[in-house]
């Protein structure tokens, strides 16, 4: 925001000044009722007294704006002085903080900055069993240690004697191969005696076992033949022992009163029922018959709701889409109607514009009008 200089207010004021007197003029000239030709020594008077209360009015504005003026511009050193004192301190304890907690050293990204870098920068790799040396880092390959050429050497002094090695191996192995086949042929032979011998006391030694075999077998088919006829006849004595006792039991004749707990008359016992009775049975069939009944009856039901929702369900559609239908044709109409009455109107335009440029060939602009009435004098 400019501050307003009293130059510039002398000028804002005479200007005023200029306008407020040819208003005046303006007012008396442009009246006709009012104007008077001539001079006007009353209104004179009054003009110079009006014209000294404003000098005198003007001068105490002025004074009293220049009193501020002063005011303001002292207020202004003395703010500007202490933004001017305050940013100092603020700029000091800045540096003060940067140097004491914010120095470059440590910084997160100061080592791609460092000027002191490459003299603290270690090589690549100092050994082949340097901790650096990590398999992304890519620094060793097969083949790529510092002791490379005196590996390679030791390597082939190593096969010569590998090579060597082998062949006296080799040799010795050829011996002893020899040595072990001759003994597998003598062993091979005598084991061909022996079992020769073995084969001729076994096959005496089976004729005779197999004699006592046959002879103990038939001993024992004997005894087995007897021993299962009598026990056939115990089975068949127990059999019919058995058959009697369930046919006069309670198994059998399906007495209801063994079934009966001791719990109470509602339970039975497991292992002793037979089913229901044909009675029980009738009286459960019954049941799921009305069963049956009911669900059918629900299941009809629920369908007659069904077909009665569809069929609401259709007629709301069908009723909506008449409705739609209908207000579709309204707008339709209105639309028709609406285009109609543009086209009669755009016609009596046309018309109204052509007969317009027929009969006005020279037509006033504003600044004809504005030429009239623009100053007192």
């Amino acid at each position: 925001m400019e501050v307003a200089q009293p130059k510039d207010l002398e000028e804002d004021f005479g200007l005023a000044k200029r306008r407020y007197a040819e208003l005046r003029r303006q007012k008396r000239i442009f009246n006709a009722r009012n104007r008077i030709i001539g001079g006007d020594k009353e209104a004179w008077d009054v003009q110079v007294c009006d014209q000294k209360i404003k000098e005198a009015t003007e001068k105490a504005v002025q004074e009293t704006f220049a009193a501020k003026m002063r005011q303001n511009d002292k207020i202004a050193c003395i703010s500007e002085d202490r933004e001017r004192r305050d940013r100092k301190n603020l700029c000091r304890a800045i540096n003060d903080f940067q140097q004491s907690f914010q120095k470059p050293e440590t910084r997160r990204e100061f080592d791609l900055s460092d000027p002191l870098a490459l003299k603290k920068d270690l090589p690549a790799r100092q050994s082949d069993n340097d901790a650096r040396n990590t398999i992304s880092g890519m620094q060793k390959f097969m083949g790529e240690d510092l002791i490379f050429y005196q590996r390679k050497k030791f390597q082939e002094e190593q096969n010569r004697e590998w090579s060597l090695q082998q062949q006296r191996e080799w040799k010795v192995a050829r011996a002893n191969q020899k040595c072990a086949e001759d003994l597998y042929l003598k062993t091979r032979l005598q084991f061909d005696e022996t079992a020769k011998h073995l084969q001729n006391l076994e096959s005496t030694t089976r004729k005779a076992v197999c004699a006592a075999v046959k002879e103990f077998n038939k001993n024992q088919a004997l005894e087995s033949a007897e021993k299962k006829i009598q026990e056939k006849k115990q089975d068949q004595e127990d059999n019919l022992a058995e058959i009697s006792n369930l046919l006069c039991g309670d198994l059998l004749s399906e007495n209801p009163q063994q079934t009966a707990s001791s719990f109470g008359p509602h339970r039975v016992v497991p292992d002793r029922w037979k089913g229901m009775s044909r009675e029980q049975l009738g009286h459960i069939r019954l049941v799921q018959k009305q069963q049956v009944q009911e669900k059918l009856r629900l299941q009809e039901e629920e369908r007659q709701r069904d077909m009665d929702w569809d069929r609401q369900r259709v007629q709301q559609a069908r009723a909506a889409l008449l409705f739609e239908r209908q207000q579709q044709c309204q707008q339709r109409d209105l639309r028709r109607a609406l285009d109609c009455n543009n086209l009669s109107l755009a016609k009596e335009q046309l018309s109204q514009k052509k007969y317009m440029k027929e009969i006005c060939t020279n037509h006033p602009t504003e600044d004809h009008f504005a030429q009239f009435n623009t100053r007192s004098r």
